[in-house]
């Protein structure tokens, strides 16, 4: 069966701060000037990048996938992080068909000024509007505070935790919370009112 994700394309999409566009092979010295900070990739499950030719190996298969972006803050034209919406177990879990996982990172000099729940936010419009999702999942291992207030801000609420997940790129057992979306509830946030149409 043919993966719905391999269909999927990677559109340039804009918000008042950031430029969310495909990467680039020639992003790779960016990417490692962030991807190789010890508090960066481990929080989210994978090894701090050694070298420029790891980034560039990295651009070339995980974030050349369907739906993965760069994002750019328009004042350095640079990337900085990205952010992916997943689906068909490429997240590690399978999905039914109009559901779907999304992924972030953002480099440390760029914490705490919200560009990250900025990105997401225009993330859940395009899965929504125009990927056709019902539903969206996000995750985060225990500990990772910041990561939670992200998905708390875009509306992501608590579902479930799993104990024991296994992160084979670090060689690590961790426990993930899962926060979930639907589109309804979504659609309420954007429009002002809660899940039940209340203002």
């Amino acid at each position: 069966m043919k993966s719905k994700t391999l269909e999927w394309k990677t559109p340039n999409l804009e918000t008042p701060r950031l430029l969310l566009r495909p990467w680039r092979e020639d992003d790779a010295e960016a990417l490692y000037q962030y991807a190789r900070d010890l508090d960066v990739g481990p929080a989210a499950g994978w090894p701090p990048h050694m070298s420029v030719e790891n980034s560039r190996e990295i651009l070339r298969g995980v974030l050349s996938e369907p739906v993965t972006w760069a994002v750019v803050p328009k004042e350095i034209g640079l990337p900085v992080g990205s952010l992916s919406v997943m689906a068909d177990g490429v997240s590690g879990r399978k999905l039914p068909e109009n559901e779907a996982e999304i992924g972030y990172w953002i480099g440390k000099p760029y914490w705490g000024r919200g560009l990250i729940p900025e990105a997401v936010r225009r993330a859940q419009r395009y899965a929504f509007e125009e990927l056709g999702m019902a539903r969206l999942w996000c995750g985060y291992f225990d500990g990772n505070e910041k990561s939670k207030r992200v998905q708390e801000k875009c509306g992501f609420v608590y579902h479930h935790t799993v104990e024991n997940v296994e992160c084979p790129l670090i060689g690590e057992t961790r426990t993930e919370h899962f926060t979930t979306i639907t589109r309804e509830e979504w659609a309420a946030r954007l429009h002002g009112t809660d899940r039940f149409g209340r203002s």
